[in-house]
């Protein structure tokens, strides 16, 4: 494939990923009692509305061309109130984060199964953008369950912490990309083998060689 336009493609799963991951967020706060996504306009599939220019935009294209192994990106959180979410204050954060990367695992599981099933009548090469589709989806769900700030899984940190490292963890937030980079530098390995576990799972050796030759 021609690499200007895959590299359009990736930048466009990455958009239509991460947008429906924020996406989802929103919603669960919506039905655990909080407006706040809706009222900004954030539960609208309109990409514009989420992109950030660095998460979404930049360091993906810095990533594609330095050669990383592994692509990550993100939208602008979707913003909620946790003290809004009447319906369940003591989980509710938690039901909140972890509905972007079950989201993505829902992507994984759809678009790994169409392709795995597409390798018996579908060209290789449409099977190989279904299997990159569910490959990335894979990466977004275990990199986003990190217990590390500002990821999703570090809501899982704040139901087992004492109170007074909430709020460090809070104060951490967005610096804390800086761990996140220094894990996945220190932990690729098993980070990729984790994501290659889970993407095999589903869509199969075969389709991801096809992944590979893109």
């Amino acid at each position: 494939m021609n690499v200007f336009l895959f590299l359009i493609f990736q930048l466009a799963v990455l958009i239509f990923s991460v947008v429906l991951h924020e996406i989802a967020h929103g919603f669960m706060a919506e039905r655990l009692g909080d407006p706040t996504a809706r009222l900004a306009g954030r539960l609208t599939l309109n990409p514009i509305a989420h992109i950030d220019p660095f998460g979404s935009i930049i360091l993906p294209i810095l990533l594609v061309f330095s050669g990383s192994p592994i692509l990550i990106g993100w939208a602008k959180p979707v913003p909620y109130n946790p003290l809004q979410l009447y319906k369940d204050h003591k989980y509710g954060p938690l039901k909140v984060a972890l509905a972007g990367p079950l989201t993505n695992l829902f992507l994984l599981g759809i678009f790994g199964l169409l392709a795995r099933i597409g390798l018996l009548f579908l060209p290789a090469n449409l099977v190989a953008l279904l299997g990159f589709i569910a490959y990335f989806n894979a990466v977004l769900a275990v990199f986003n369950v990190l217990p590390l700030p500002p990821l999703d899984g570090s809501k899982l940190l704040s139901l087992i912490l004492p109170p007074r490292y909430n709020l460090l963890l809070e104060r951490v937030n967005i610096l804390g990309i800086f761990l996140v980079i220094l894990f996945l530098y220190l932990f690729s390995d098993f980070l990729t083998s984790l994501i290659n576990l889970l993407f095999f799972g589903v869509a199969g050796g075969a389709v991801f060689d096809l992944v590979l030759k893109l």
